[in-house]
């Protein structure tokens, strides 16, 4: 084989070994584009490891001091059919969120023109068959992938399916490839279900995930004294890292352990640790904050508090609404008690604490609301009918309602509280899933890719030592190989039905 692959490399580079493989083993032509932090060039520039036929550094290609060309961006938004703004106001490092560093207008659609250039130069220039990736989390990798996808490149994302464990490779991240599959399985009765599921249960392993990552004080202490102590050239050559000198990040760390700790302390006295209200509920359970799955995949319900009032807003008469603190938004210091304070001042909302069991308020309520988490999918595997507000792969059960306007939520409600979950419909499901997917325990190499170079996942950019990554490729091997033979299954489809149109 040898159809050129272009690879999006980001910090995590756990699933490096894959690109050796596919171009060792099956004679890929590959390519990368790096979103890297600087210290982790040194490594892609003398290592030989890995034969790229040609990588592109992104940060060296966005400068600072240019102005926008206002005609290019009309006409790439015409051409792509994409909302750059959408994408920039909800861009982690354009907003509220960045407290190191004000964009201006101008300084933001340069940023932008520049991107969306770079990525046609680079595919003019190689023409790639595939772009393999992750989920898109930051909007120019968004923007790239929407270009390839408008220029007919095949895309392979590799995202983790709601199987815990089980990783999927497809056109998108909320789609099946494979719509055909065969009935592996057959549950007669939820309890049935329950119980195989039980052996997938993702909760668990974000929980265990949740423990081991950034829980080392010696690693942290390492990691502080590291970017103490080395050089910080990022603040100049990454936009990302504007405004990010050494004394605006100490005290940023101190006011941030400050925070968390105060905010928990709130969080454990006055958040409900019970769910005694014998009233009848509904459970909208918070997503972490800043999370792709609202700021890429729900740009307009990004305000969870806003959420929160429409949906208590529309409750019928009797009911109340179990709001649940995520908890792993600890990784974000938690939210500002202000917030929690709104929440509590509704008055037919209840915020509970973050450790109830999100199984157990789905079992209490009559219906889940998720602008478009797992819950939704959990429960329709608890019976129990649900709304989100952005398409999943699981919004092909009928007991997910997809809302499309505000002001359709009222009557929504009201319709989907009378729906019923049939047995059918979850067989299709979970064999949809084990049809498209295969296993691969990512967490589990992320974490080690972590402890090893990353000190436990508290700092990114440092320098990768050659001998230490062979080290690593060849700890992780054998699960790059079977994350390539996957990849080649997905790429001889691909090849298969363009072959027959």
């Amino acid at each position: 084989m040898n159809s050129k692959i272009i690879f999006w490399i980001n910090d995590d580079l756990s699933s490096l070994g894959l690109s050796k493989i596919l171009q060792e083993k099956y004679n890929f032509d590959i390519y990368a584009i790096l979103d890297i932090a600087d210290k982790k060039k040194k490594f892609f520039q003398k290592q030989q490891l890995i034969k790229f036929s040609k990588i592109w550094f992104f940060h060296d290609h966005i400068q600072k001091s240019k102005s926008p060309d206002i005609g290019f961006l009309k006409s790439f938004e015409e051409k792509y059919k994409v909302n750059l703004w959408l994408l920039a106001y909800n861009e982690r490092f354009f907003n509220d969120f960045n407290q190191f560093y004000k964009f201006s207008t101008n300084e933001i659609l340069s940023i932008l023109e520049q991107e969306c250039k770079l990525f046609e130069k680079i595919l003019d220039e190689i023409r790639p068959t595939f772009l393999l990736t992750g989920i898109t989390v930051l909007h120019y990798h968004h923007i790239f992938y929407k270009i390839c996808k408008a220029r007919g490149i095949k895309i392979l994302m590799m995202r983790p399916s709601y199987l815990a464990g089980k990783h999927i490779i497809s056109n998108a991240i909320d789609t099946f490839d494979n719509q055909q599959h065969a009935s592996s399985y057959h549950f007669n009765d939820i309890t049935e279900l329950q119980n195989f599921l039980k052996k997938y249960n993702a909760t668990v392993q974000a929980k265990t995930h949740l423990s081991k990552y950034q829980r080392s004080k010696l690693d942290y202490l390492k990691a502080a004294l590291y970017f103490l102590f080395s050089s910080n050239s990022n603040i100049k050559t990454h936009y990302t890292y504007y405004g990010r000198s050494k004394f605006a990040v100490l005290k940023s760390m101190v006011i941030y352990e400050l925070k968390t700790r105060y905010r928990k302390y709130f969080i454990d006295k006055n958040l409900s640790h019970d769910l005694e209200d014998k009233k009848p509920s509904i459970y909208l359970p918070l997503h972490i904050e800043q999370e792709r799955s609202l700021l890429i995949a729900a740009p307009f319900y990004t305000n969870q508090l806003e959420m929160i009032k429409n949906i208590a807003k529309s409750l019928p008469v009797g009911y109340i609404l179990y709001v649940k603190e995520h908890p792993v938004q600890i990784l974000r210091g938690w939210r500002p008690i202000s917030d929690y304070k709104q929440i509590m001042n509704l008055p037919n909302v209840r915020l509970i604490h973050p450790s109830i069991k999100s199984d157990d308020v789905i079992k209490k309520s009559s219906l889940t609301i998720s602008i478009g988490g797992t819950a939704c999918v959990e429960a329709a595997f608890h019976n129990k009918p649900s709304i989100i507000f952005t398409d999943q792969d699981y919004s092909i059960l009928p007991s997910v309602h997809k809302i499309n306007t505000i002001s359709e939520l009222p009557n929504a409600i009201k319709t989907s509280l009378k729906k019923e979950v049939h047995m059918s419909d979850l067989n299709n499901y979970i064999n949809l899933v084990v049809a498209n997917s295969f296993e691969l325990d990512t967490f589990y190499l992320s974490a080690i890719f972590d402890n090893y170079f990353h000190f436990s996942g508290f700092l990114v950019d440092v320098e990768i030592p050659i001998e230490k990554m062979k080290f690593y490729l060849e700890q992780t091997e054998q699960a790059m190989e079977k994350l390539a033979t996957e990849c080649v299954k997905k790429i001889q489809q691909h090849e298969h039905s363009t072959s027959t149109l």
